[in-house]
């Protein structure tokens, strides 16, 4: 079979993480793994990207399948359920609103920026080399740390849960699949 061009879209998560690793600012990108996979679920009703076009989902399946990082042991049916898909999303959401808090409280002055980064939300980790002071405003510095931190930490627990499980196993409890997935189905619902 013949490779097409979004084959190669795991190339895109390698490649934000590099860009971030020597300038925070480049963290803003990440919002295209945000907005894009929401504007195909609204406008064509499927879960289009994430079955052909997500980064991380490729990068996941190259790295277990291709270079046999993976168990390959099947997912836990806890991890898929319902309630642990919905639970984790309203716990990704609560970060995400938590990023928009903090950048807020920079952005009005009640708080000074935090150059450091927050692996699994709570191991700080300085990460000040990538940025230089004053070249954007400090809010806009501190959204890119707190979103770097929110991007990384969710592409490591889905690399556990590929070595541990199958490849792809953080695309059965991924808040973006979940996200795009209620979507759907509340746009089948408005057809009936």
């Amino acid at each position: 079979m013949r490779k097409k061009w979004y084959d190669y879209l795991w190339i895109w998560s390698i490649l934000y993480f590099a860009l971030g690793f020597f300038n925070i600012l480049f963290a803003w990108l990440g919002m295209i793994d945000f907005l894009v996979p929401l504007g195909f679920a609204i406008a064509a009703g499927n879960k289009g990207f994430c079955n052909r076009y997500c980064g991380r989902g490729q990068l996941f399946r190259v790295l277990g399948d291709r270079c046999h990082c993976s168990r390959n042991r099947p997912t836990p049916r806890w991890l898929s359920s319902k309630w642990f898909r919905y639970g984790f999303l309203i716990f990704f959401l609560t970060m995400f609103g938590n990023i928009v808090f903090q950048t807020w409280l920079v952005a009005s002055g009640a708080a000074s920026l935090r150059e450091a980064i927050k692996l699994f939300w709570t191991i700080r980790i300085p990460w000040g080399w990538t940025y230089a002071a004053g070249a954007v405003p400090d809010w806009i510095a501190q959204f890119s740390f707190g979103f770097y931190s929110l991007m990384l930490t969710s592409t490591l627990i889905g690399l556990i849960v590929m070595a541990l499980y199958k490849p792809r196993t953080w695309c059965a409890f991924c808040p973006m699949g979940t996200m795009t997935q209620t979507i759907c189905k509340i746009k089948a619902r408005g057809k009936d």
